[in-house]
């Protein structure tokens, strides 16, 4: 394998998901089989370690990857986003016993979702009502989590929720008595991503399933696993970027309006040059942030809410943009553009929304 292991596994899985990827988000599913090869070959958790069955991969290099799905696929790139989150709450919060029992599942071709936000519990995290209730060697798990994605193709949920005088991560099986997911009808944007509700109703599992004993701060949790859903997100709207970009510039260098090339029109070719600055500004935040991930550096949690920001901002005005370019053979379902319009104004809501990452921006400026 190459120095640069990201493109070399990017190039080997394009064809399939470029032709295909507009047909998934009319479907509103993406095939299970292929979830799980992509799964089973450590592309959805790339950093795990090589000992997990992991690829060990660099936040750059993951990065890189995920910005790559993203340009081909955005719901794919959710369920990437979502397993792996699971992933590395799992590194970050599990004991050794329990990196080694789970971890290797989920680089082995099992599936996983994380569930955060529920009906009164959305940017809010800290109004979450669902619990853990100890019973002896078991705990037991109530509640309701909405939007979760990838919870429709998941064998493991991670679900957080209120323990003790703290709260805490959980794994539970899909499968598990107890547990129902409801598949979100006809989502606005990344339709194939299995969105879903999860219920859990009395649902019993062992208490060595409890991540790291369970009962820690609930900022610490949420930080932890957002903090890598924050950064996936950010660099699938480069993708997303990358692909409205690919596709203008064909079209504006092809099609004839008047006489002239498109892209001989000054004010096409504004929409160009301001793709061109919003995927490049984009990029550049999520390789910072993705610098000091790899660094551990002390502002690795400010750049990446501030990577997500920029990415989930550009991403939606350049999509944008691309519909405007692209005009009529843009405007149907499956198309990139399409999907991109509807995906990118969905980066703007989850894993923080815009407004909320500009609260936590402000309050950084102003602690300076």
């Amino acid at each position: 394998m190459s120095a640069d292991r990201a493109a070399d596994l990017g190039v080997a899985v394009t064809p399939l998901i470029r032709d295909n990827a507009g047909a998934w988000d009319i479907a509103g599913e993406v095939p299970r089989d292929l979830l799980r090869k992509l799964a089973g070959e450590g592309l959805f958790c790339a950093e795990v370690p090589a000992d997990h069955g992991g690829l060990g991969f660099s936040s750059q290099e993951n990065g890189r990857l995920t910005a790559h799905i993203g340009s081909l696929c955005s719901s794919l790139r959710s369920v990437m986003t979502s397993h792996g989150m699971a992933a590395w709450t799992v590194q970050r919060l599990g004991d050794r016993h329990q990196r080694a029992a789970y971890l290797p599942l989920f680089t082995g071709g099992e599936l996983a979702a994380v569930g955060f936000s529920e009906p009164n519990a959305g940017s809010d995290l800290s109004a979450m009502t669902a619990s853990l209730t100890p019973d002896g060697d078991h705990v037991i798990v109530d509640g309701d989590k909405k939007w979760v994605t990838a919870a429709a193709y998941a064998d493991h949920l991670i679900i957080f929720a209120r323990h003790g005088t703290g709260a805490a991560a959980v794994v539970v099986p899909a499968s598990a008595p107890g547990v129902t997911i409801e598949p979100v009808p006809q989502p606005m944007g990344c339709r194939a991503a299995g969105h879903a509700t999860v219920k859990l109703r009395g649902v019993r599992v062992p208490a060595t399933a409890l991540l790291g004993g369970g009962d820690m701060p609930l900022p610490l949790l949420v930080t932890t696993a957002l903090s890598y859903g924050r950064i996936s997100v950010a660099w699938g709207c480069v993708g997303i970027l990358r692909a409205c970009l690919d596709v203008c510039t064909a079209h504006a260098r092809t099609r004839r309006q008047f006489g002239r090339l498109l892209a001989e029109h000054q004010l096409v070719a504004r929409h160009l040059a301001e793709l061109l600055v919003s995927e490049r500004t984009a990029t550049l935040a999520c390789e910072r942030a993705s610098h000091c991930w790899d660094t551990g550096s002390s502002e690795m949690v400010i750049a990446t809410v501030l990577a997500k920001h920029v990415g989930a901002r550009e991403a939606a005005q350049g999509a944008a943009a691309a519909v405007q370019v692209m005009a009529s053979a843009g405007a149907q379902d499956g198309h990139v553009v399409a999907r991109a319009y509807r995906d990118a104004k969905l980066m703007e809501i989850i894993e923080g929304t815009n407004e909320l990452c500009q609260v936590i921006l402000s309050q950084h400026a102003l602690a300076r």
